[in-house]
């Protein structure tokens, strides 16, 4: 090679190492700004939380082990709930109450920083003692999905059909039903398909008027199952990641298909041991049965205004859709973010008349966008906030409200009440179900 085609070449390749160097550069920059937005909005969630209190996720969730952790932001990437981010450089729960437990964010970390653990240092979170078969200590009541610390529908589900497989071989005459099953999420679906494979007498009671448990009252659109799972009658149903619409959708496809029979507005009130069985007692009747599997969330029976007018059908406890309510006169009751999210919604839709009643004099405990949200919807005329106020009655057509020792009448066509719900802990202590707490422990 010539003096001159050396030079030329020695110039050409000078010039494509500086676009690479100045291609990377602009790479690396763009990264690194991302990189500080994130940082930056994560951080703003962190002290956010911090400032309303609400640090402690509800259930099952990730610990990071800071020491190990590279900042990858894998975990944050894989979480479908967003409860994760990376703050200067290590990752950590930015929204701990939208946690679930699902444990993608442990499978998703390159170096093994994660851990799912249930409770916290400063809260404990009570979880039945169980066996590896989902027995309790009392001999014939098992425990499957949520109430046993299991939020992940996958899991959920293969514990219903896990349970069943154990509970059948304690199937025989002496009782009405040898399986009552309480819950109609994914763990009691799962149970009830698996009890009709192996032709056991079985009773699904499902407190609301909705199938899909706790995967119902999910926010629209949320992704709530991203791995296979396995169901007696159906087999193996293939999902990637699929919204809580299509996968309700599916639910229901499944009872229609299969006849698959649940008995809805039916609350569990008690269980009794009586000799070799067991008696089951609903609102709606008694039932006698070889075996009990509770299969129903977390959220346990919502807890109600104890008001004359109450179980009428316009009265809810959740949220699902505010577009249904386009048009109507609404009042929500409650003083937590469930009460202000679900009021700033509806008044959010066309023609919505919005009343927000909570007992006391100020909200606590709130995230600030939502009291932001709610000022703001209040002066635009969107809906009214009624603190110091307590609901009286509720009649077909309006609603009787005491407010600041005034009582007042208000137009009315539905009445959504957020103020929480009634663990199931103490009914199933009674019965003889022990618990362990958890604080921060796997």
């Amino acid at each position: 090679m010539s003096a001159d085609k050396l030079r030329l070449y020695d110039v050409r390749l000078m010039k494509y190492i500086y676009i690479y160097i100045v291609a990377m550069g602009m790479v690396l920059w763009l990264y690194m700004r991302r990189q500080k937005r994130v940082n930056t909005a994560n951080k703003a969630k962190l002290e956010e939380l911090l400032e309303t209190g609400m640090v402690e996720p509800p259930s099952l969730h990730p610990v990071v082990d800071l020491t190990r952790c590279m900042g990858s932001g894998a975990c944050a990437k894989a979480c479908p709930e967003l409860a994760l981010g990376v703050v200067n450089g290590k990752a950590v729960l930015v929204n701990p109450a939208h946690c679930i437990g699902h444990g993608a964010c442990l499978a998703a970390c390159p170096v093994e920083a994660i851990k799912l653990v249930f409770g916290s240092e400063k809260r404990g979170i009570e979880i039945p003692n169980i066996s590896p078969e989902f027995e309790t200590n009392v001999s014939g009541i098992y425990i499957a999905g949520e109430l046993g610390g299991m939020g992940l529908v996958r899991k959920a589900a293969e514990q219903g059909r896990q349970a069943i497989n154990h509970i059948r071989k304690k199937a025989g005459p002496g009782a009405d039903f040898d399986v009552v099953i309480v819950g109609s999420g994914p763990a009691g679906i799962s149970a009830g398909l698996s009890s009709m494979e192996h032709k056991l007498r079985y009773k699904i009671v499902e407190q609301e008027g909705s199938l899909g448990g706790t995967v119902y009252h999910f926010p629209r659109n949320k992704i709530v199952m991203t791995a296979p799972v396995e169901l007696a009658l159906v087999g193996k149903v293939k999902f990637s990641e699929v919204q809580k619409e299509k996968l309700l959708e599916f639910w229901q496809g499944v009872v229609q298909k299969t006849g698959l029979k649940i008995a809805f507005n039916e609350r569990m009130e008690a269980i009794e041991k009586h000799g070799d069985h067991f008696v089951v007692t609903t609102n709606k009747g008694s039932y006698t049965t070889k075996t009990v599997l509770l299969s129903m969330g977390r959220r346990g029976t919502p807890r109600k205004l104890e008001v004359p007018g109450e179980e009428q059908a316009k009265v809810v406890y959740r949220l699902t859709d505010a577009a249904q309510y386009q048009g109507q006169a609404v009042l929500v009751v409650g003083g937590g973010d469930s009460a202000l999210e679900a009021a700033i919604a509806i008044s959010e839709e066309p023609g919505t008349d919005v009343i927000l009643s909570y007992r006391s004099a100020s909200f606590s405990r709130v995230k600030q966008k939502n009291r932001t949200r709610l000022e703001q919807q209040e002066k635009a005329g969107r809906l009214k906030v009624m603190l110091n106020s307590k609901v009286l009655s509720i009649a077909a057509d309006s609603v009787q409200i005491d407010y600041d020792s005034i009582i007042q009448k208000h137009r009315n066509d539905a009445v959504i009440v957020c103020a929480g719900g009634l663990l199931p802990t103490p009914l199933l202590q009674k019965i003889g179900i022990q618990f362990d707490t958890k604080f921060g422990t796997e």
